[in-house]
């Protein structure tokens, strides 16, 4: 199943699910033509901060001993969260502060994990949104 049928919007208006017997029901699935561009925007946002506290493994309560921690990876998430925002910015209004704040705090948590913490500015997704101390 694609991370758009997971978060309940289609793309197909065949598509019809069998758990949801009724289509204007509290789960009706909604067509992507009909979610607003700053719904689509934070919610991959929301996704992509998800993703990189995960490889960070702060859902553990050890970090540093986490199993899905990889740095690697994060950097990646991390990145594009950062090219994500930085590119929407003017089309999430009220979304943008939390969303930046968030962003901010992943990229601490990031130099925080590293073992040698790159230069300022030179950190995940730092080349979009600036240094980050």
């Amino acid at each position: 199943m694609s991370d758009a049928a997971d978060a309940g919007i289609s793309s197909d208006p065949t598509d019809s699910s069998p758990s949801d017997p009724s289509p204007t029901g509290p789960t009706a699935v909604r067509e992507l033509a009909d979610v607003p561009a700053v719904e689509v925007i934070s919610r991959s946002a929301v996704m992509l901060m998800s993703s990189a506290a995960e490889k960070l493994g702060l859902s553990d309560e050890d970090p540093e001993n986490s199993p899905h921690l990889d740095l690697d990876e994060a950097r990646r998430v991390i990145t594009a969260l950062a090219g994500l925002v930085t590119a929407s910015v003017e089309f999430l209004g009220p979304h943008a502060g939390p969303i930046r704040e968030g962003l901010q705090a992943l990229q601490r948590a990031f130099r925080e994990q590293s073992a040698h913490p790159d230069a300022p500015g030179a950190g995940p997704g730092e080349k979009y949104t600036g240094p980050v101390y």
